[in-house]
C-alpha cells in the first residue's frame, strides 16, 4: 500500500473541507506547487489532487495550477473534479496528469465510463463518495439511490481496475476511517480499492494496509495538521511491505 498526499484546489489555493462541504473550506496553503515538491521531498510515490471547483460546477478552473504542480514534480499525478466527458479527459492528460479520476458520470452516463476504459485503460480510476453507504455526486451535494457496492461492481464489468473509495462522513473529520465498509468494498468488488477519508494517524494507516485490496491510502488533512508526518509514515508503512 502506498501513502498518497492530497492537494484539493479551490480559486487557485489549497483547501480542506469537512465532510466536503464548501462553506467550511480553510486554506492550508497558497501554492500548489511548493506543497507538491515537499510531499514529493518527503518521498510521495504518487499525488492526488482535486479540482473543486471543477467538482461543485462541472467546470474545470485550476487546471492551469495543475499543468504548474506536473511540470515541477517527478511523480505522477491523479486528478478528480468535474471530469465528465472525453474532452475533459484529453484536457487533464494534455496537462501533465496520469490518472483521470471520473465521479459523477460514473453514475449518470455509465457507458462513458466503459468507453473511456477501452481508450485510456488503466489510466482511467473512478471515484466513488458514499454517504451511509450510498453514492453522493456532483461534488457530495446530490445523494442517489446507488449503493457504493453496486457502482464498484458496476464500474469493474466496465473495465475500470481501481477506484478511490470515500467515506464523506469521515472525510476531513481526522476521526478515523470507516474500516468496515472500506473493506467490505474491497472484498466484493475484487478491485484495488484507494482508501480515502477519515485518516487521522499511522495507526489508521497500519490499519487500512492490513486490508486486502487496499492499493493505497489518501492523506490531506492530517498531514496539513501535523498529525501524520509523510515521511514517516512511508517509512514505517511502505517501507515494511
Amino acid at each position: 500500500m502506498i501513502i498518497i498526499p492530497a492537494i484539493d484546489l479551490k480559486d487557485g489555493q489549497c483547501v480542506r473541507l469537512l465532510q466536503g462541504r464548501a462553506e467550511d473550506a480553510s486554506v492550508v496553503a497558497d501554492d500548489a506547487v511548493e506543497t507538491a515538491l515537499r510531499w514529493q521531498t518527503a518521498g510521495a510515490k504518487r499525488l492526488h489532487m482535486v479540482d473543486l471547483d471543477g467538482a461543485f460546477e462541472g467546470k474545470r478552473r485550476n487546471l492551469a495550477v495543475v499543468e504548474e504542480v506536473t511540470k515541477a514534480i517527478r511523480i505522477p499525478v491523479e486528478l478528480g473534479g468535474g471530469i465528465r466527458d472525453m474532452a475533459g479527459i484529453e484536457a487533464v492528460f494534455a496537462a501533465g496528469v496520469q490518472w483521470a479520476i471520473l465521479g459523477t458520470v460514473a453514475i449518470e452516463q455509465p457507458e462513458f465510463v466503459a468507453e473511456a476504459v477501452r481508450v485510456y485503460g488503466d489510466r482511467i480510476l473512478v471515484g466513488i463518495d458514499a454517504r451511509d453507504g450510498m453514492v453522493a455526486v456532483r461534488g457530495w451535494l446530490k445523494g442517489t439511490a446507488v449503493s457504493a457496492l453496486d457502482l464498484a461492481k458496476q464500474v469493474r464489468d466496465a473495465g475500470v481496475r481501481e477506484i478511490i473509495y470515500t467515506d464523506i462522513a469521515r472525510d476531513g473529520m481526522l476521526q478515523g476511517p470507516n474500516l468496515e465498509s472500506l473493506s467490505q468494498v474491497a472484498a466484493i468488488s475484487g478491485l484495488q480499492v484507494i482508501a480515502s477519508g477519515g485518516v487521522s494517524s499511522l495507526v489508521d494507516l497500519e490499519r487500512i494496509s492490513r486490508i486486502a485490496g487496499v492499493s493505497g491510502a489518501i492523506v490531506g488533512k492530517a498531514l496539513y495538521s501535523g498529525h501524520v508526518d509523510l515521511a514517516e509514515a512511508i517509512a514505517c508503512i511502505e517501507d515494511r511491505q
